[in-house]
């Protein structure tokens, strides 16, 4: 997730306690059984007879409803309309998916999030006025990739293409040095954030006399040019 990812959900209003899902295949049902466990009220939705009577034996959702939407009919009839928030699954039919996300926003549909198979589905999907797009398949890439040549960041935050936010293990050669010995500004370009201690609790904005230890977790901030200079 990046910062332009997380301007578009903090437009989520806090109070919005109902989300429809259009496609059951896995990632819809992901998403439908994770809202659905969190407490909130979720409409699953799939043309499909034999996933939505899974759907509803797994009671993934409050409510299944087998329609196809790419009948805008269908939709209004079904008051999709009236929610504020549609999540479109339908990653691996792209007309499908294009035409419901159109016939959504042309509907009303404040929030339409949707998911795609492909740079041209994603392009696609942004034309017609999705509000936001995800792409599992190319994000899991990219992380898997950064986990293979760097295994000592555990988790990255994007602040733009350029700049980003890390959790990363100390490495050996800040074993047992403190955290004004690393001069990690003057030596990097970066600022230390946080550090997380063995019993797994985080230290914000630590004392420069805090000595770090090899398997420990540090927070820090800077260019991805200067994080990829640390001795990791």
């Amino acid at each position: 997730m990046n910062l332009s990812s997380l301007n578009f959900f903090r437009t989520l209003r806090a109070e919005n306690k109902q989300f429809a899902v259009i496609g059951l295949g896995r990632f819809g049902k992901a998403v439908c059984s994770t809202l659905h466990g969190l407490g909130y009220e979720v409409l699953g939705i799939d043309t499909d007879e034999k996933k939505v009577t899974q759907a509803l034996n797994d009671r993934i959702a409050a409510h299944v409803l087998q329609l196809d939407s790419t009948e805008p009919s269908a939709l209004q009839e079904a008051g999709i309309f009236e929610f504020e928030t549609v999540i479109v699954a339908i990653g691996n039919y792209l007309g499908e998916s294009i035409t419901t996300a159109l016939n959504l926003k042309e509907g009303g549909v404040r929030h339409v999030i949707a998911k795609a198979s492909s740079e041209t589905h994603l392009k696609l999907l942004k034309k017609v006025g999705a509000d936001h797009v995800v792409f599992p398949e190319r994000e899991m890439g990219c992380s898997l990739a950064r986990l293979l040549t760097k295994p000592s960041i555990l988790e990255r935050f994007d602040l733009d293409p350029d700049h980003s936010i890390v959790e990363l293990l100390v490495p050996e050669k800040f074993d047992g040095k403190t955290i004004s010995d690393l001069e990690l500004r003057r030596r990097y370009g970066l600022n230390l954030l946080a550090v997380g201690r063995a019993d797994n609790k985080f230290e914000i904005n630590p004392q420069p006399s805090e000595r770090l230890r090899k398997g420990e977790v540090m927070v820090v901030i800077g260019s991805n040019k200067d994080i990829n200079r640390l001795p990791i």
